[in-house]
Order: C-alpha cells, then sequence, then structure tokens
C-alpha cells in the first residue's frame, strides 16, 4: 500500500523454527516482519540462533520492522515482588538484544502480567508505579540499542487493556524512544477501538491489524471479522498516520501456503480500502 508499508508477524509460524519459516514468508511476498519471540520459533537466548536468523534475513531480502519481546505469566514487570520484576525485566533485556542484532527498529512489549483478571484498586496504583520504573529500564537499555520500545495495548480482561492505562504509562515514562502498537483485535474487544487512533495520535507508531467476530481473540486476516475497517483506515489517515501495518494472524493450522494466501487477501483487502478512501478525499494525505 502507498501510505503504510503492510508486513507480517511471523507469530503465524510460531510452531516452526524462524529458519523455516522466513523462506515461507519471502516466498508469499513479504518482505518486511514483525519476529515472533516464541521459544520454538526463536530462541532469542541463544545468539548463534538469532545471528542465523539475522544471515537468513538479508539473503532473502527481509528487513525487521519490529521485535516482539516474550510474554508468558512468569514475565510480569509490574509485579510487587522485586525479584520477579528485576527477573521479568532481565529477559526483556535478552529480547532487546536479540531485536538489535536481527537490525529490528522497534521492540513490542506488553507492558502487564498475562495472568487474568486485574489487581485488586488498593494494589492497582503501586503496580503502576513499579511498570513504570521497569519501563525507564527497558527504554534507556532500548535507547543504548537504538531501539524504540512500543507498548501494545492489552486484552481488556488483563492490566492495561485500555487506553487509559496506555495513557497513564506513557505519561509517566521519562525516556523519550517510547511510543505505541496498537493491536486493533485487542481494541476492538476492550470497546476502545472508535475512539483510541484519536486518544494515542501523538504516540502511535505502527498497528498490529487483526480481525475478529467481537468475542474472542481470533487473530483473523483483516475482513474475515467484525472490525469496521473503512471507519478506521479513515482516522488513520486523518490523523495522518505513517507507520507499518503488520499483519498479526493465528496459526490457524491450515499449509503454509495458505496461510500466506489469507494474508495476501488481507493486504489487498486493506488497500483497497486504502485506495477507495484517497480517490474520495485526494487532498487529504496521510
Amino acid at each position: 500500500m502507498s501510505d503504510w508499508p503492510c508486513g507480517i508477524s511471523t507469530g503465524c509460524f510460531y510452531r516452526t523454527d524462524i529458519l523455516d519459516a522466513l523462506p515461507i514468508v519471502r516466498n508469499g511476498g513479504f518482505t518486511l516482519i514483525e519476529v515472533c519471540s516464541f521459544p520454538a520459533h526463536l530462541d532469542y537466548h541463544d545468539p548463534v540462533h538469532v545471528q542465523e536468523a539475522a544471515d537468513l534475513m538479508k539473503s532473502l531480502g527481509i528487513v525487521a520492522n519490529s521485535f516482539h519481546a516474550p510474554f508468558a505469566e512468569v514475565i510480569d514487570i509490574s509485579s510487587l515482588n522485586p525479584s520477579h520484576r528485576e527477573s521479568s525485566v532481565r529477559q526483556v533485556f535478552v529480547a532487546c538484544n536479540a531485536a538489535h542484532a536481527l537490525g529490528a527498529r522497534y521492540v513490542v512489549l506488553h507492558p502487564g502480567p498475562e495472568k487474568e483478571g486485574k489487581p485488586r484498586p488498593e494494589e492497582w496504583y503501586h503496580r503502576m508505579v513499579c511498570a513504570t520504573a521497569s519501563l525507564n529500564e527497558v527504554a534507556h537499555h532500548c535507547r543504548d540499542l537504538g531501539l524504540v520500545l512500543l507498548l501494545e495495548n492489552m486484552l481488556p480482561h488483563l492490566m492495561f487493556g485500555h487506553t487509559s492505562d496506555m495513557l497513564y504509562l506513557l505519561g509517566a515514562i521519562r525516556e523519550t524512544n517510547v511510543g505505541t502498537c496498537l493491536d486493533t483485535g485487542h481494541a476492538f474487544l476492550s470497546g476502545d477501538l472508535r475512539t483510541v487512533i484519536h486518544k494515542l495520535s501523538g504516540h502511535l507508531r505502527m498497528l498490529h491489524v487483526n480481525d475478529n467476530l467481537g468475542d474472542r481473540d481470533q487473530h483473523l486476516p483483516p475482513g474475515e471479522g467484525a472490525i469496521d475497517w473503512i471507519s478506521l483506515m479513515r482516522q488513520l489517515r486523518q490523523w495522518r498516520f505513517l507507520g507499518p501495518l503488520i499483519l498479526e494472524l493465528a496459526d490457524s493450522g491450515e499449509s503454509p501456503d495458505r496461510i500466506m494466501e489469507r494474508a495476501r487477501q488481507a493486504r489487498t483487502y486493506l488497500g483497497i480500502i486504502l485506495a477507495s478512501l484517497e480517490l474520495n478525499d485526494p487532498g487529504r494525505t496521510s
């Protein structure tokens, strides 16, 4: 698409070694990627594996737009336990080092724990303070590596699942190499999608584009769910968004060729919408 590059997350092949997945992605017509950090896909603790992936990307002409930091219940940078929080931050540091080795521009991070349920009100503020301190450490490490840290909006049943949470963190973090990655599926489920681009416009650097039917986080290709993509892309143009769209699709269990075919169809679908918006409003640029 002319205005916004459209890439794909390798997470759609998270159970496949990245060295096997990269040729599939390239042959499927994508050269811009986000690298998934699932251990079976990429052992980001192993510098040899990371370097092999970097070398293969270079030979295939693939560019890493972003690297998705690991997320799991055991990784909680907002933990009230100093030891647990410190261990979690170290895990993210290792991921940032891998992102740098792969030549990524952005590190995408879930700012809160994957544990279902929100903390009690009396615990909320203290977790916010802990998360902010951790994020300042991570952002500083990213700055040393030449990376930009992006916070991703989480699912509504998790901490930091609403726009107001993200805005609090962005206001509290001292470092300036910090922005946001909007996950369209998460925002749709939380009810924030109609207003989130307006609220995050000054911080928005990229999108995880995926669709769902409004009942669960399905990570469908855009156009296969219930999101109003015409309205969403109109908002992006209105707020002069300049970043990439990264298709973040589920590992559907289909053949690799079928997964890539659906990804190409989604890219074409978004491109048609954008072309239509430009035709109807040629004077506005993004």
